[in-house]
């Protein structure tokens, strides 16, 4: 037999469809610190590759996936396999990912092959570059991801049995299958776009087959024909289909609450979750936002993403050009796929207007609602006027405040009534979370008027009666939410994330070390332990043992075993002044000395703040990327003072490509 010819062949971007399930179990028995910490760290990933900020190109999509072969799947454009290497290590970084486990995942190029006289003509060089066939076959090849709803993905192969046999049969007859596939393939135009991805010798099967559409059933009509075309039905074999729709990472906390991804074409309210304001960094950059800390209501679902015009992004409909070997294919009869119209796309803003005043607490006091009892200084409240009777209302308030009491910024929602009058009373402790739960209370029957307003101011310090100034910390909320602002995770004094303990020894760590082994195989039986560690600095000086847990009683038990340990000197919260504030980061290995020296320089600038004690930088034992900074100043205020700071900023800023994982800030005072 004569060898056969196969056609030429270009290459474009890498391509990894990465399928995830979520373990459900692991997700509703998890902390709610571990499950934020999780969306945060989920939601910097898929931001951080959607905006391909880990390659000089590319493109990144998240989809939910129907059906009981996975939950969601990332795909990734790079264009090198080291970037879709290095993407797939990232992800497994992340807090999210130890909640997921792959159910499946294909590996391929996008690829343009050449079976007609014209793209023949492009391949042996004769085809100027700014042709329209040469600029469509390299957008063929770096496509963009369209807008649109709903993905397929599949792979295939050609048939090899003995009387059914792709390779066996002649160039020109397998042109003519293409042509005649592709002829089927544009008539789908605008209905229905597609990426080949070539993935001979990289997958185990042939070629990997994207298709996206805002209407699935377009999909299903594409298929269903084409399976009646010869070159399908005598020579395709095909794997596994994974079906989903497209969602915008920050929409992550919604998928994971089995909400409805939003889509364009409903008004359907979404979680106030989905539409509080963002701001993710990647997730070496420290970022943690409390993303599941948002209102939600039990009836609240979401559209579909934002679809777009389906030609608006280069993406090639089925029977485009430089398609491969595979049955869709065929080359544009022109070369030129211009359709530029587009889709900006977006969720709606459900959050409501109202006006904000500021005699909210007199309002609240009218009502029966005081400080000290129903709310702390500091907390926001809404204030909404119903002109229905308040019994024909309050079964739906109550259902809006079970599910605001999911979040730890609800204070509460009630129903009250004063001299007649019929008022939703809804208490949080920062007003952006008050902002996004308003969308929902003022879809409440009969909501006429709606105010809002801080509730007073919290205490920053207050006299004693001999005139001596008494030491009274920020409002935890506060203290988070500055830090937040600094692109930064905090723990909170004795708060309701994590509960740290630092012991200091005069001890060595390498004695430190193996006396605390013993301790640490005894606290990880508890699941409220998060982890205890020895630190040391290079001179041997200093010795510290961090340990984290999730309750103040267990962090207090454990203090008992930890002050036993050798050469203990004292712990945090003894002695007068603020205490220790202990920042814990891991650094990438290339960039420890660069971390060592910065170290330095903030040192110098501590050194010079009011309040200022010490500031140490202690290594651990076993890894010298881990790192500990023990921070003693007067009062938590002049600690704040830095974290306010340019100079801090500006160190944020700098940490984001130096740290392997995000940074934590714990106040142990």
């Amino acid at each position: 037999m004569d060898q056969r010819k196969p056609p030429a062949t270009e290459e474009g971007w890498y391509a990894l469809h990465d399928c995830r399930s979520i373990d459900w179990d692991a997700w509703r028995e998890a902390p709610q610190r571990v499950r934020d910490r999780a969306l945060s760290e989920g939601i910097g990933f898929l931001d951080a590759y959607e905006a391909v900020e880990d390659a000089e190109e590319g493109q990144t999509a998240v989809y939910t996936v129907m059906g009981h072969k996975a939950d969601i799947m990332i795909l990734h454009l790079r264009p090198t396999m080291g970037d879709l290497d290095a993407a797939e290590r990232h992800f497994e970084q992340t807090e999210f990912a130890a909640f997921t486990e792959r159910e499946f995942s294909y590996v391929s190029v996008t690829e343009a092959s050449g079976y007609t006289e014209k793209s023949r003509e492009y391949f042996e060089g004769e085809v100027d570059d700014d042709s329209g066939l040469a600029q469509y076959i390299q957008a063929r090849l770096h496509p963009d991801v369209p807008d649109d709803e709903f993905v397929c993905f599949y792979p295939m192969s050609k048939r090899r049995q003995p009387d059914q046999n792709w390779y066996d049969t002649s160039f020109e007859e397998r042109a003519a299958h293409i042509k005649r596939h592709g002829d089927i393939g544009r008539t789908y135009g605008g209905d229905v776009n597609q990426m080949i991805a070539g993935s001979i010798g990289f997958d185990d099967w042939e070629w990997g087959i994207t298709l996206w559409s805002d209407d699935m059933r377009h999909i299903k009509e594409l298929l269903t024909e084409m399976r009646f075309d010869p070159s399908t039905s005598q020579f395709a074999e095909f794997g596994p289909f994974y079906v989903g729709r497209r969602f915008d990472p920050s929409e992550l906390p919604a998928v994971l609450a089995g909400q409805r991804v939003p889509t364009d074409d409903e008004s359907v309210p979404e979680t106030p979750a989905d539409v509080a304001e963002h701001e993710h960094a990647p997730t070496d950059a420290g970022a943690s936002h409390s993303h599941a800390e948002e209102p939600t209501a039990s009836d609240a679902q979401a559209g579909a993403h934002a679809g777009g015009d389906t030609d608006s992004h280069g993406s090639a409909h089925p029977g485009s050009a430089s398609e491969g070997d595979h049955p869709h294919s065929e080359e544009s009869s022109d070369g030129d796929d211009s359709g530029s119209s587009s889709s900006s796309g977006g969720r709606p803003d459900v959050s409501a207007d109202f006006e904000e005043v500021d005699d909210a607490a007199q309002r609240l006091g009218r009502l029966g609602l005081h400080e000290g009892e129903a709310y702390d200084a500091g907390d926001y409240a809404l204030v909404f006027h119903s002109s229905a009777d308040a019994e024909d209302i309050v079964d739906d308030v109550s259902d809006l405040e079970s599910s605001f009491d999911h979040y730890d910024r609800h204070v509460q929602t009630a129903v009250r009534a004063d001299s007649g009058q019929t008022y939703v009373v809804s208490i949080w402790t920062a007003k952006d979370a008050a902002e996004t739960a308003a969308g929902f209370l003022s879809d409440i029957d009969g909501v006429e008027e709606q105010l809002g307003g801080p509730l007073g101011e919290g205490a920053e310090s207050s006299e004693t009666e001999d005139g001596s100034e008494a030491q009274t910390a920020e409002s935890s909320q506060s203290i988070r939410e500055t830090l937040e602002s600094a692109g930064v995770y905090a723990g909170q004094p004795h708060g309701e994330d994590v509960y740290a303990l630092v012991v200091y020894s005069e001890a060595d760590a390498e004695t430190l070390d193996e006396e605390v082994a013993d301790l640490r195989s005894a606290f990880d039986r508890y699941d409220t332990h998060v982890q205890t560690t020895v630190y040391g600095d290079t001179d041997g000086d200093v010795s510290a043992v961090a340990s984290l847990w999730d309750t103040e009683d267990a962090a207090q038990t454990a203090s008992d075993y930890l002050t036993d340990l050798p050469g203990v000197v004292g712990r945090h919260g003894e002695g007068d002044g603020f205490g220790t504030m202990g920042m814990f980061y891991t650094v990438k290995p290339e960039y420890h000395e660069d971390f060592v020296e910065k170290f330095d320089t903030v040192g110098g600038l501590l050194e010079e703040m009011d309040g200022h004690r010490e500031t140490s930088l202690l290594f651990n034992h076993d890894d010298e990327n881990d790192m500990f900074i023990a921070s003693q100043w007067d009062s938590q205020e002049d600690a704040m003072a830095f974290f306010r700071s340019d100079d801090f900023s500006e160190t944020v800023d700098w940490g984001r490509d130096v740290l392997a994982d995000r940074p934590r800030h714990v106040f142990l005072a």
